[in-house]
């Protein structure tokens, strides 16, 4: 017959659930602490210095993600929308291939198929164009200089 340790938890009956569970901390099981009392540490994010909760290495959530998940979200997403390689698709939206603008490109297909993605189909274009040539009022004056440029 074993000796029962006795600085081990018995099961109590939690103020949170009020099922029969091992005390944790105020009287309440572990998932309903961690739900009702506890509050993650506040801190100013080195990234957007806003007082959030901490998530990691001096972050909040959102910044933590992108500055050390982003790239993988791009690759997963370059991969699973488009199905080509994360560096096709960098090289492809460098920059809109009608005005220039080099901060935040879209891919477009030219023939509409989505699952066309040959390199001849596909151009980076700068959301401002990109959504213009979704636009019936536009669409023509875009697909113009498109033509111009030798796309289609």
């Amino acid at each position: 017959m074993s000796e029962l340790n006795p600085n081990a938890r018995r099961p109590v009956i939690c103020k949170g659930c009020k099922q029969k569970k091992e005390h944790h901390s105020k009287e309440m099981c572990f998932n309903c602490y961690r739900r009702l009392s506890w509050k993650p540490k506040e801190v100013i994010c080195k990234r957007c210095q806003r007082t959030k909760p901490h998530h990691a290495r001096g972050y909040c959530n959102s910044c933590h993600n992108v500055v050390y998940h982003y790239d993988k979200i791009k690759e997963y997403n370059a991969r699973k929308y488009h199905n080509i390689s994360l560096e096709k698709y960098r090289s492809l939206t460098k920059k809109c291939v009608l005005c220039g603008f080099d901060k935040v490109t879209d891919l477009h297909h030219l023939d509409g198929d989505h699952k066309n993605n040959k390199s001849s189909n596909l151009v980076g274009l700068c959301p401002n164009h990109h959504k213009m040539y979704h636009t019936p009022d536009w669409k023509e004056e875009v697909t113009d200089l498109l033509k111009k440029k030798g796309y289609l």
